[in-house]
């Protein structure tokens, strides 16, 4: 550890099913929000696909995904509530006209799931104290996909606007098939890489332990409106090294408990 005046520095080792994680993670010894640990949770959990993604290349298959291909930006995003704030205080950080066309799209994306009653269904899940299964999840995460809606991020070349701060569930969705099965992911068995450590989902249960609440996931079209509405709770209740020793165990507790899952079987990022 190597303190300095504002914050402390840990090296972080994990070990992960497919080779060791192993990160400098530099926290304020203040308090801090929660959302200040996106990122570097986000950093540990790239490393991890990136392990995955040279095992899978050394067996001879290669990734299929490139810059331009947006078939997995019609999909149905979590984003876990730390990840909202932060995409929330991105978009507000945005210049003009850039930030107006972002929240446009966003109305744009809303007006057409509240005229097919699935923007009610998608502010419940947001707001709801009950823990969903993927299996719950499953005929919402289809008829979703069924409107091929693209991204309220996408920008007019279908390229991600906020790439650099894209959702960890973005990140985390890679694949070895054909690219052209993603056109249709209900109708094609897509291989996706197996995420061994989900950084949205470690961010979820940290806020469900400190919420007291379910490891709550958020779908992206409404995830912008529902930080605004929850700015209240973005405290800053707890240290830059106590947040970090939480996320930690939380993260320890998921590889535990996911080390010998099997791959999900859904062709759509998981609610857990």
């Amino acid at each position: 550890m190597t303190p300095n005046h504002s914050s402390e520095t840990y090296h972080v080792a994990i070990q992960t099913p497919v080779g060791e994680v192993q990160a400098e993670v530099s926290v304020p010894t203040s308090f801090i929000p929660l959302s200040s640990l996106v990122s570097p949770m986000r950093a540990l959990g790239e490393q991890a696909l990136a392990l995955e993604q040279q095992r899978v290349e050394s067996t001879g298959l290669s990734i299929s995904c490139h810059k331009g291909c947006a078939a997995c930006c019609r999909m149905l995003v979590p984003v876990s509530p730390p990840e909202a704030f932060t995409l929330h205080r991105t978009v507000q950080a945005l210049p003009e006209p850039q930030r107006t066309a972002i929240q446009d799209r966003f109305r744009q994306t809303q007006h057409i799931l509240e005229e097919t009653g699935l923007l009610g269904q998608l502010v419940q899940l947001a707001e709801t104290r009950t823990q969903w299964s993927d299996e719950q999840m499953d005929p919402l995460n289809r008829a979703y996909y069924a409107l091929r809606l693209p991204c309220p991020f996408l920008d007019d070349n279908e390229l991600c606007s906020i790439y650099h701060d894209r959702p960890a569930a973005c990140r985390e969705l890679l694949v070895t098939s054909p690219p052209e099965w993603c056109q249709d992911v209900t109708c094609h068995p897509v291989r996706p890489l197996q995420v061994h450590v989900r950084a949205g989902t470690v961010l979820s249960l940290l806020w469900a332990e400190l919420d007291h609440g379910p490891a709550r996931l958020i779908p992206l079209p409404v995830a912008l409106d529902w930080a605004e509405r929850h700015q209240s709770e973005l405290r800053s209740q707890w240290t830059g090294r106590e947040l970090l020793d939480k996320a930690l165990t939380h993260l320890s507790r998921f590889l535990s408990q996911h080390h010998s899952s099997p791959p999900a079987s859904s062709p759509f990022p998981p609610t857990r």
